[in-house]
């Protein structure tokens, strides 16, 4: 582009040329970029149009329909979760867990049954630790860094240390129904059960608030199924293990 300017006598004077680099952009909206073809789509062809939105969350398997069955653990206040089930399903889990970029802090009595996972998860960055009983510290869990706290305390886990906070959840593994299951369950905003015994069943039923049919039909559940009870909803779900899974934990399984 070329400019001029006016010479005493009047008669215009060639300036220097500015270079089209030198044009000043729009304000506040910077270079306009790249021009390309619009993509275009007939109306006639809006109704095939989707995109394939889904629940945020941790994929915890698949339901009657085959569609993923989701657990929406994080939240801007504490989750308490209880698993009566396996070491397999509460691993599962956590590995799960892990795999959305969400932290895994695992307080258990036995860790050795933990560390191969925790170094396995990772993949090279330490996403999931390993700790003895009482011996976790405060996580740091935020929005954008939230927390599972996995306490693998056996039949009778001692109260948690740790303050509740929000963006973390702690999931507390109970093999069988012991003396501090029903209050553990009672005050648990999620619960998972694997098979259980009749016994056990009828107590689940009446503490939950399970119809009948699905009370009853605890004791029969595959090794890889699981029932997740909230307050107001139940899914039965089948945990439908990856092939990595598989060979990190082994097969699905109720009793370790």
């Amino acid at each position: 582009m070329t400019t001029h300017r006016r010479t005493p006598t009047g008669t215009p004077a060639p300036t220097a040329s500015v270079p089209p680099a030198a044009r000043p952009g729009r304000a506040g909206f910077g270079l306009l970029g790249p021009r390309r073809d619009r993509h275009v789509l007939p109306v006639e062809q809006l109704a095939a149009l989707s995109l394939p939105l889904g629940d945020d969350g941790v994929v915890v398997g698949v339901d009657a329909k085959r569609q993923p069955a989701v657990l929406g653990l994080f939240r801007p206040a504490q989750l308490d979760v209880v698993v009566i089930g396996s070491l397999w399903s509460a691993q599962v889990v956590a590995l799960r867990t892990a795999g959305t970029g969400a932290r895994v802090a695992v307080e258990t009595a036995r860790p050795q049954a933990w560390t191969g996972l925790a170094q396995a998860a990772g993949g090279g960055q330490q996403c999931m630790t390993v700790h003895d009983v009482k011996q976790v510290g405060p996580q740091g869990a935020s929005v954008t860094s939230p927390v599972l706290i996995v306490r693998d305390c056996g039949m009778r886990p001692p109260r948690s240390r740790l303050a509740p906070g929000p963006w973390q959840s702690v999931l507390t593994l109970l093999p069988f129904l012991g003396p501090t299951a029903p209050r553990l369950v009672e005050n648990a905003g999620l619960v998972g059960i694997q098979r259980v015994s009749p016994e056990e069943s009828a107590v689940l039923g009446r503490i939950l608030g399970l119809p009948r049919v699905q009370a009853e039909a605890l004791p029969s559940l595959g090794d890889d199924m699981m029932l997740w009870c909230t307050s107001q909803h139940r899914k039965l779900v089948k945990m439908a293990p990856t092939d990595v899974e598989t060979g990190l934990l082994g097969g699905p399984r109720r009793l370790d």
